[in-house]
């Protein structure tokens, strides 16, 4: 192997790696560094926090920043390991991030709530996936909301990672949750944060436009692997993305609405407020039986990104050696 290639090949193995430990291990239980970067934050915020776009891009500065130093650290200790430690490195970063089998489980355990008509236990489960106020959905709301949840957050939580990952390593996998952790977080449209956080918003728009892209491309093809067709999938998300108020979540969502032959949108509640959202998809409203479907096309959009990012990490890694200038 050629040494010039090694970062590349390196970095390539460790996402594979954290991906596989992902689909092990799931979400660490104690201890997650997402949850300790979600603590510094909230008390940052409350030095930070101002009535002002000025105060929310401090606030998205210092502490994507902060992530991304902490990445660059994290990489130089790896490489005192070679080769192996590279890995090792990139696998245990790429597992610290990705949530994806996590958000796999919480779908799957919304659908066996709603299956055996336990609301309470589906309301409770509610705001471990979005925003909206559980107390005024019924299994038919329940339902619409973790399904479009699942939908954005395959991309969110697993495909955003992974092409950050590919470009830029550990320290793009630590920005890209910073970022993503920071939108869900102040990234409303709610009084309070309508100011403070439209950078963190814009910020996360920014970054997961092409991950959204590559989420709704391999939800065609991976439609028929949950019984849905790749023109439904292609169709929906061509017709309806633009209309869904977010450039990355309305490519998710209908692309899996397509896929999975269902609508979404809709009638949308939020603790700061109502939002209609458009009809993405031409099919019947979603059933509980169809979460398990999502979680399995979830599934393999995840696994197809693995391979995509994979490949990506290697061709950033020739472009640069061959950018490079000869001695």
């Amino acid at each position: 192997m050629h040494r010039t290639s090694r970062p590349a090949t390196a970095r390539a193995a460790g996402l594979l790696l954290g991906f596989a430990a992902d689909r092990v291990f799931a979400d660490p239980a104690r201890w997650h560094p997402v949850a300790g970067f979600g603590r510094t934050a909230m008390a940052l915020e409350k030095a930070t926090y101002r009535d002002s776009r000025s105060a929310g891009i401090l606030h998205v500065a210092v502490l994507v920043g902060g992530a991304a130093g902490l990445g660059v650290a994290a990489t130089r200790i790896a490489r005192r390991g070679g080769w192996p430690g590279e890995v090792a490195g990139t696998a245990v970063a790429t597992w610290a991030v990705l949530g994806g089998t996590s958000l796999g489980r919480t779908g799957s355990s919304m659908a066996a709530h709603l299956e055996a008509d336990d609301l309470a236990a589906a309301r409770a489960l509610l705001p471990s996936l979005c925003g909206r106020d559980p107390s005024v959905l019924g299994v038919d709301g329940l339902t619409r909301a973790t399904l479009e949840s699942v939908a954005e957050n395959t991309s969110d939580s697993a495909v955003g990672a992974f092409v950050c990952g590919a470009v830029a390593g550990i320290p793009g996998l630590f920005v890209y949750r910073a970022s993503n952790t920071l939108d869900a977080m102040v990234g409303y449209r709610s009084p309070k944060y309508r100011n403070f956080g439209w950078a963190a918003a814009r910020w996360d728009d920014g970054l997961n436009l092409l991950p959204a892209r590559l989420t709704g491309a391999l939800s065609v093809v991976a439609a028929p692997a949950v019984g849905g067709s790749p023109n439904e999938a292609w169709v929906a998300w061509r017709r309806d993305a633009s209309q869904h108020p977010s450039p990355n979540a309305g490519v998710a969502e209908a692309s899996a609405a397509g896929a999975l032959g269902i609508s979404l949108g809709g009638r949308t509640e939020y603790a700061h407020g109502v939002e209609m959202r458009p009809v993405l998809g031409s099919g019947p409203s979603p059933l509980p039986v169809d979460l398990d479907r999502a979680v399995r096309l979830s599934a393999a959009v995840q696994g197809g990104a693995a391979l995509v990012s994979a490949a990506l990490a290697v061709a950033v890694g020739q472009l640069r050696f061959r950018r490079r200038p000869r001695r």
